[in-house]
């Protein structure tokens, strides 16, 4: 009996100590502080991105002005977009060799410089092929310094707080579209459209740059890594291919509804087609041979996170894509002036940059699969609701249901990769990190191209611009484009909804 008593006691101290062990890691875990130099330099190499994605929604509001002085056409001017988030997508494969290969300070720098140099370019450009190098050169720079930002946070976050660092990394992203609108439409009102890269260089140089110099650093070696120079090319022909492809195919079904000749840009758009899809294939082909491979692929073999990754590729079509839309159906069909049709866009992404660090602590909190299925299907409600009212919009409901759209998107959006992340390898997160924003910029600049050319359709034939049956046409084309993204939405959901049942299955087994 004594013997017993003794056991029990035994057994009672030792499931007392397992439990106080737990609830101090718990407690440990809870406390971990996040260092304030991880802070500032998230803040400093994220500005970067910022800055680059506000003067990309800059010149979209500003794309009926730039039309009448450059003398080009929808079709053409969306080009300052398209090939800004093109470049950035192109440049962003490199972020995995660029990360293993160089100091993070050296990426830091090389990001400020081409920010600076690209602005610099834009104030004394007046050519319209001058301004599209200069927007090749700023998405070089946003291009190193968005996975840079990312793979920082993902290296030197405490565990317990990577959802909420993510969702700030997010709303320092995510912030520029709220307000780029808008700063384009009152500055284009004030002073010339240039001005406005007058002033975002001495925010680089003042805030970025000194910041970055104090807080960022360096927590692991560099490697001897090697850039695979063909796998490179390779993929900046499937990106550029498969662009120019959405791109050409509207130019032409465009050209065609017109009544005019729509075989070249047809003939063009084939082409496209075929290099893109046979460029991309031999980068996937030659990744599986290669001993040093630009990419490292295998982790795509999991279903789970390859269908995270579809869904993150689709939802910047809409997301990124809707800043055109709005800004353009307000001027061109509700006949708005250009601040105003910027601040339609305002409440919508400013209510969601808000959320974005929200949706990083309910992960961190509930997991995955209720914070990002909740925010999807609030933000589905959003381009419903819009199709519905397409033909009777006003400027009140168009900025009201699109602030539903941001409110779902940025609540869940970023919670897509951070979870995708989480399910691969620690080796491989760099080359993660760069497949998915490379699908991000991808999706962005694919989304521009595609709601562009919607517009450019719907437009042909329909006369002057600010004619009744200008407006009544792009009025039309709203209501296809507001079609088009649910349904990208919609397949998006179904993605993530597979991709959390295999989970599921993958738990129940264990």
């Amino acid at each position: 009996m004594e013997e017993r008593n003794i056991t029990t006691t035994t057994a009672a101290t030792e499931s007392q100590a397992i439990t106080t062990n737990a609830g101090t890691q718990e407690a440990a875990i809870s406390d971990e502080r996040i260092p304030g130099k991880l802070i500032g330099a998230i803040v400093a190499v994220g500005s970067l991105a910022f800055i680059g994605i506000l003067t990309e929604t800059v010149m979209t509001v500003l794309f009926p002005q730039l039309m009448r002085e450059f003398n080009v056409d929808t079709a053409t001017v969306q080009w300052i977009t398209t090939i800004y988030l093109l470049v950035v997508a192109a440049t962003m494969p490199l972020s995995s060799y660029l990360n293993r290969r160089f100091k993070y300070r050296t990426l830091f720098l090389a990001a400020v410089a081409l920010a600076v140099l690209g602005s610099l370019i834009m104030i004394v450009g007046h050519a319209f092929p001058v301004i599209l190098i200069a927007r090749v050169i700023q998405g070089m720079g946003s291009g190193v310094a968005t996975p840079l930002m990312i793979n920082i946070i993902l290296e030197q976050s405490p565990k317990s707080k990577v959802g909420r660092l993510m969702g700030v990394g997010s709303l320092v992203i995510t912030v520029a579209p709220a307000i780029g609108p808008t700063v384009g439409g009152a500055v284009s009102s004030i002073l010339p459209w240039r001005a406005i890269f007058v002033i975002v260089i001495p925010i680089i140089l003042l805030v970025s740059l000194p910041v970055g110099l104090k807080c960022v650093e360096q927590h692991r070696p560099t490697e001897e890594a090697r850039l695979n120079s063909l796998q490179f090319v390779s993929i900046v022909l499937a990106l550029c291919g498969l662009v120019m492809f959405l791109n050409q195919a509207g130019v032409a079904v465009s050209a065609a509804v017109s009544g005019g000749s729509a075989t070249v840009s047809a003939v063009f758009a084939v082409v496209s087609l075929i290099v893109g899809l046979g460029a991309l294939l031999f980068f996937g082909w030659s990744s599986k041979r290669s001993f040093s491979p630009l990419i490292r692929l295998g982790w795509l073999r999991d279903p789970m996170v390859l269908l995270h990754l579809i869904a993150y590729m689709l939802l910047p079509i809409v997301g990124i894509g809707f800043g055109y839309v709005i800004t353009n159906v307000a001027q061109l069909s509700l006949g708005t002036s250009a601040f105003l049709s910027g601040a339609l866009v305002l409440p919508g992404a400013l209510i969601g940059a808000f959320f974005a660090p929200v949706g990083g602590m309910l992960y961190d909190r509930f997991g995955p699969v209720r914070p990002i299925l909740g925010a999807f299907f609030a933000a589905i409600c959003g381009p419903i609701l819009l199709l519905v009212f397409s033909m009777r919009l006003t400027p009140v409901t168009l900025a009201g249901f699109y602030f539903i759209f941001g409110f779902g998107y940025s609540l869940g959006f970023s919670n897509i990769m951070t979870n995708a992340l989480r399910n691969i390898a620690p080796q491989f997160m760099p080359d993660g990190n760069a497949v998915f924003n490379t699908c991000l910029q991808f999706g962005g600049a694919a989304g521009t191209a595609l709601f562009s050319t919607i517009l450019s359709v719907a437009q042909a034939g329909a006369g002057e611009e600010g004619g009744a049956t200008f407006r009544h046409a792009t009025a039309v084309g709203g209501s296809w484009t507001f079609a088009t993204m649910i349904g990208i939405v919609a397949i998006a959901i179904c993605c993530l909804i597979a991709a959390f049942r295999i989970g599921a299955k993958r738990n129940s087994r264990l």
